[in-house]
C-alpha cells in the first residue's frame, strides 16, 4: 500500500512515551500538526492519507471530526504533561482541512490553546485548496487566530490542472491570495508541481507567472513523482501518458528557482522560496531541524525526544480508539543515536543554511569535500564549516546525501 509505515513496536493504550523520550521533553522546539482526512475528490497523482465521501464507510464523518481531534489533544496533553514547552507553530493539513467548518477548524486551535498552550507569536498554517475558501471563511478563520495559508495552485494551465485532476478554475488561487491578504493573513503561500505530463516549458513559465502576479511572500513548487497505485501511475503504465523526464524536471526547476529569485523570492529549502526570512514556514522548518511535534489524526506521524509514532490511517479506526478512551498510535520506533544523526544530515543539507561538518563522520568529511570539488557544495561554505549546495547540487540533492551519510 502507498505511504504504508514500517511495523515498529506497540504504542500502549495511554499513548505514554518511552522514558527516553520523555526525558528530552522541552529539550527542543514543539510544534502540532493536524491531519484532516478529508478531500471532495481524488487527485489522480495523490498518494496521501486521504478519503473522498464515498471512501469513508461508517464510524467516521466530517461532522464529528473536530471532536475526536480535539480528543486526541486531550491525550496529548495528559502524555506530555506540560513538559514539552508551548506550542511554537500549528500545521493543519491534509487532505483538505478546509473541507470543515472554519468554526470546526477554529474550535480544534482553541483546544490547542487550551490544552497544549501557544506561544505568543505561534505560526498558525492551514492548507486549502481553492475551491473550498471564500471571502468569508478566510476571514474567519483569520479571526479565529490563523495567521498563514498555504494554497493548493498546482498549475495556471488549465490542460495540466485537467491531468492533474484539480478542480479549480486558473485564476481562482490568485484571487484567494487577494482574500487572504485582505483578511489580514500574515503570509500567503502558493503550492506548484512541475513536470506534468503534456506540461511544456511555455506552461510552466506561465504558472510561474501567474503565481508571482498574485504578490504571496512563499512559493512552494516540487517536481511531480509518480506514486505506485495512484490513477495517475495506471495511466502511464497504459501509455496514455508519458513518465515524467528527468532531464525535463531539472530543467523546470532551474526556471523556477531563476524566475523566483528574479522576483526577490529566494530559496530556503530545495522546493521552498520565501521573500524574506519571516515568510519561511516555521512549521516545517521545526520539522528540518530536529523539533519535536505530535501528530493530530488519521496515520498523522509525531516525534518526541527521538521517538516517532504513527497513527492508524483509516478515520473509522481513528474514530473506534478515540471514542474507547486509548491512543490511536498504531505503531512506534525509538530511534538510535545514529539513525537520528543521518536524519539530521539528510534534512538540514536540504537548507540553504546547510549542515554543519561536526554532524558528519569522516567519510563524510570527505563525500563533502568531493562534493565541492564536483561544484556541488560551495568551497568558501566548506571553509566556513558547513556544506551548503550549489544550484547543481541541489538538482542532486538525494545523491549528495547518499554520499555524505554512506
Amino acid at each position: 500500500m502507498p505511504g504504508q509505515p514500517p511495523s515498529g513496536e506497540p504504542v500502549p493504550p495511554d499513548g505514554s512515551l518511552p522514558e527516553s523520550a520523555a526525558a528530552r521533553l522541552g529539550s527542543a522546539p514543539f510544534g502540532v500538526y493536524v491531519h484532516v482526512p478529508f478531500c471532495r475528490t481524488r487527485c489522480g497523482y495523490c498518494d496521501f492519507n486521504t478519503y473522498t465521501a464515498s471512501e469513508l464507510g461508517s464510524g467516521a464523518s466530517r461532522e464529528s471530526y473536530a471532536e475526536l481531534a480535539i480528543e486526541e489533544i486531550r491525550l496529548a496533553a495528559k502524555v506530555l504533561g506540560g513538559r514539552a514547552g508551548p506550542v511554537q507553530t500549528v500545521f493543519f493539513g491534509g487532505g483538505t482541512p478546509t473541507m470543515l467548518p472554519p468554526a470546526d477548524l477554529a474550535a480544534i486551535l482553541t483546544a490547542i490553546d487550551a490544552e497544549l498552550g501557544l506561544a505568543g507569536a505561534a505560526e498558525v498554517t492551514t492548507e486549502a485548496n481553492p475551491e473550498t475558501v471564500d471571502e468569508q471563511s478566510l476571514a474567519q478563520l483569520r479571526a479565529a487566530g490563523f495567521t498563514r495559508i498555504s494554497l493548493g495552485m498546482q498549475s495556471a494551465v488549465p490542460d495540466v490542472l485537467a491531468v492533474l485532476d484539480r478542480v479549480h478554475q486558473p485564476g481562482r488561487p490568485e484571487q484567494c491570495v487577494a482574500w487572504a491578504k485582505a483578511a489580514g493573513f500574515e503570509h500567503v503561500s502558493l503550492d506548484l508541481i512541475y513536470g506534468t505530463p503534456g506540461e511544456s516549458d511555455a506552461d510552466w513559465r506561465t504558472s510561474l507567472d501567474a503565481a508571482l502576479a498574485a504578490g504571496p511572500d512563499h512559493i512552494s513548487a516540487y517536481s511531480l513523482i509518480v506514486e505506485d497505485g495512484t490513477r495517475l501511475a495506471a495511466r502511464i503504465r497504459r501509455g496514455e501518458l508519458p513518465m515524467p523526464d528527468d532531464d525535463v524536471l531539472a530543467d523546470r526547476y532551474l526556471i523556477a528557482d531563476e524566475r523566483l529569485a528574479a522576483a526577490g523570492l529566494h530559496w530556503y529549502e530545495v522546493s521552498n522560496w520565501a521573500a524574506q526570512a519571516g515568510s519561511q514556514c516555521r512549521h516545517n522548518e521545526l520539522y528540518w531541524t530536529g523539533g519535536d511535534w505530535w501528530g493530530i489524526g488519521p496515520g498523522a506521524h509525531s516525534h518526541a525526544g527521538g521517538t516517532r509514532w504513527w497513527n492508524v490511517r483509516h478515520p473509522a479506526a481513528y474514530a473506534q480508539r478515540i471514542s474507547a478512551g486509548v491512543s490511536p498510535g498504531q505503531a512506534r520506533e525509538v530511534l538510535t543515536d545514529s539513525e537520528r544523526a543521518t536524519e539530521r544530515i539528510m534534512l538540514e543539507t536540504r537548507l540553504a543554511s546547510g549542515c554543519p561538518l561536526t554532524a558528519l563522520s569522516a567519510a563524510g568529511v570527505a563525500a563533502a569535500r568531493q562534493a565541492a570539488a564536483n561544484g556541488l557544495a560551495s568551497q568558501d561554505a566548506l571553509d566556513a564549516g558547513y556544506v551548503r549546495l550549489t544550484t547543481t547540487g541541489r538538482l542532486l540533492a538525494d545523491a549528495v546525501v547518499r554520499d555524505l551519510t554512506s
